[in-house]
């Protein structure tokens, strides 16, 4: 099997072979959180897909520079632009008065240790969108002297059409349909009436009084547009071209399509060479929606609080479920899937138990069995190779936790092995399991240092029963106490506060 690394490209829709703009660096960037509220476990498959991705490129050998944004200003309900539409973080502030930047903070912790629970890698830069107000000004202004935005009544739009006529550039990412964006009606334009035309988009919005984030600007006292940020810190961070640009496949119109036009108008400049997105997370065949109540929270899939679900499923079996679909791929959450994904997960880990505690005798020769092994060994680089197809190498893992399986049983002979291809394949497995899968052993869970996972959720566990404690509400606290109880686990109340440990 072919083991170039080729990746799929949404922006020509096609799977290339990867060649990195630099030999031997990587510059990636993807789209974080907007931070106005708990994240959400459709985040954080897209999350867990791209730190996945990221651990590979390492693995490989690559020097990634990883960029993941923090959005705390700029992101409009409805992924709007229209006048008078609220900030969400500023919605989110007034509601609890509270600053903005307090529920920046508390949102963006709790995605953080949320990430850790899930065990992935911190981004090497994890930029702010209100950290960086000079560089989104400076873009805009840029954006203007090269024709392509326009003033209206303190805010800045980008000619949409203007770029779409001059470049023909607009829709190749999303497949938007120029010839519908150009025949769209100014009638269409209903309360959003600065804009020339309907497909127009704010890069700067004058700030309405009452809007709690604003800054001086050579236009307005205001804030920049939603999809400015990325194309600011981005190019700031990874240059005017680089090579990876990720995120959700939510995201591809109008965000990442805004984010190139941008990227073109400022500087005529590519941006990213390659575009990577994540698919949605279904639920029992159907959207997540909490209009319907077809949703869940990964608290509550861990701690098993919900209708959807017969019981909790730890960090580890979430994302080893997650590793079972391709990250472009919707992926739909079922208990019975969770419950198939336990017990693979369990399997994968008992194998390499096995496997990382085999001693060769010595005297081993290469035979059918040494050569098989070796296949199976190229194959799951191979597979990860297929655009990160992570599903295809756990299924060659379990091919392989066969024979060890064999191998520990006596049916096969640690004998019909070379010394060598054992070594080989128990740096593979380690390799994958630990480093670019990074699945924790679990099995350790209330015995670790502090710094797993497991501890992480713990944390956050305790924290959501302490507070039902405190609004009284016994149900949610006993409930919580008895599921942790049923997994073995056993919280401890005490004047200092609650420990657990395992039963």
């Amino acid at each position: 099997m072919e083991n170039t690394l080729k990746i799929y490209n949404s922006l020509t829709r096609d799977k290339e072979v990867f060649t990195p703009l630099n030999e031997g660096r990587i510059g990636m960037y993807v789209c974080g959180p907007t931070v106005y509220s708990d994240v959400h476990l459709g985040n954080c498959r897209t999350f867990t897909s791209f730190d996945v991705i990221y651990r590979y490129l390492m693995y490989l050998g690559y020097k990634v520079r990883y960029v993941r944004n923090i959005t705390d200003v700029g992101h409009l309900e409805g992924d709007s632009d229209e006048i008078g539409t609220e900030d969400k973080i500023s919605k989110k502030a007034r509601l609890e008065e509270l600053e903005p930047m307090e529920i920046a903070q508390k949102y963006t912790n709790g995605f953080h240790e949320m990430m850790r629970i899930f065990n992935t890698l911190p981004p090497s830069i994890e930029p702010r969108a209100t950290g960086h107000i000079p560089e989104q000004i400076k873009m805009v202004q840029d954006i203007i002297d090269n024709g392509y935005g326009y003033e209206s009544n303190g805010s800045i739009y980008f000619d949409t059409l203007k770029f779409i006529e001059e470049t023909k550039a607009y829709g190749k990412l999303s497949g938007r349909k120029i010839e519908d964006l150009m025949a769209e009606s100014r009638d269409n334009l209903k309360n959003q009436s600065e804009k020339r035309h309907p497909a127009d988009f704010a890069i700067w919005m004058k700030a309405a009084p009452s809007h709690l984030m604003r800054w001086s600007s050579p236009w307005s006292v205001g804030f920049p547009g939603w999809h400015l940020e990325c194309s600011a810190m981005s190019t700031k961070y990874l240059g005017e071209t680089f090579d990876i640009h990720g995120g959700g496949n939510d995201l591809k119109f109008p965000h990442h399509e805004n984010e190139i036009a941008q990227n073109m108008g400022s500087c005529n400049c590519s941006g990213a060479r390659y575009w990577m997105h994540a698919n949605m997370l279904l639920m029992n065949g159907r959207k997540m929606s909490k209009s319907d109540g077809n949703t869940i929270t990964p608290v509550q899939l861990f701690t098993g609080n919900s209708p959807h679900i017969s019981k909790g499923y730890s960090p580890m079996v979430v994302k080893f479920f997650m590793l079972q679909s391709h990250y472009r791929s919707t992926l739909d959450l079922t208990d019975e899937a969770l419950q198939a994904a336990e017990k693979g997960y369990k399997r994968l880990m008992e194998g390499n138990k096995l496997l990382q505690g085999m001693k060769h005798p010595g005297n081993g020769k290469p035979g059918p069995l040494d050569e098989e092994l070796n296949k199976l060994i190229d194959q799951v680089h191979a597979e990860m190779n297929d655009d990160f197809n992570t599903p295809k190498a756990l299924a060659v893992l379990f091919e392989i936790v066969t024979k060890v399986n064999s191998l520990n049983a006596g049916h096969l002979q640690l004998t019909d092995l070379t010394d060598l291809t054992l070594t080989r394949l128990q740096e593979t497995f380690r390799g994958f399991v630990d480093e670019i899968f990074a699945l924790e052993d679990e099995g350790l869970a209330g015995e670790s240092n502090g710094d797993s996972p497991m501890d992480g959720l713990m944390d956050l566990i305790i924290d959501i029963r302490a507070e039902a404690r405190a609004n009284k509400d016994w149900g949610t606290s006993d409930k919580i106490r008895d599921v942790l109880q049923e997994v073995g686990i056993v919280l401890k109340d005490s004047k200092e506060g609650t420990s657990w440990t395992k039963a």
